[in-house]
């Protein structure tokens, strides 16, 4: 059975949008990923409504908490901006991972930027996590059975 993913990540740079891509297709090459069934927030704004209005705001939310729970997994891209040596996350990608732990739904975490710190919180919410050149491997991990991979960071 092919799974169906969400795709959290930030999107408000180029950079953040071509790891976006990247990330969907490497998903779409997986034959355990339905590559029709990837939902990835940035390809489905909502076009009836004015952007960033009241409206907005709430359709927008209701539509991706719909979409995160009703998804097998959760793939989240941590990579949102860089403070010295450290790599943050965008706040709207740690929150979906914190529902869809929530709601038991395994989260996959890819990190591009190398990092050796990790929040508490994230480091012991992801069934697997891909960092470095290992993100290559979302096109052949087994999204069917979720085999743990874990990483030994440090903590904040």
């Amino acid at each position: 059975m092919t799974k169906s993913i969400y795709l959290a990540a930030p999107f408000f740079s180029d950079l953040q949008i071509n790891r976006v891509k990247q990330v969907k297709e490497l998903l779409q090459s997986n034959p355990t990923v339905n590559s029709e069934n990837i939902f990835v927030p940035m390809e489905h704004p909502m076009k009836d409504t004015e952007m960033e209005t009241f409206p907005w705001q709430v359709g927008t939310f209701e539509h991706d908490v719909h979409q995160i729970h009703s998804s097998d997994v959760v793939v989240a891209i941590l990579d949102y901006q860089k403070d010295g040596d450290e790599t943050l996350s965008d706040s709207g990608t740690v929150f979906e991972i914190g529902m869809a732990f929530e709601h038991g739904t395994p989260v996959v975490l890819v990190q591009f930027e190398e990092t050796h710190l990790v929040n508490l919180m994230l480091a012991r919410s992801y069934t697997a996590f891909f960092n470095n050149e290992e993100v290559t491997e979302l096109s052949k991990y087994d999204f069917n059975n979720l085999p743990s991979i874990f990483k030994d960071f440090d903590v904040i």
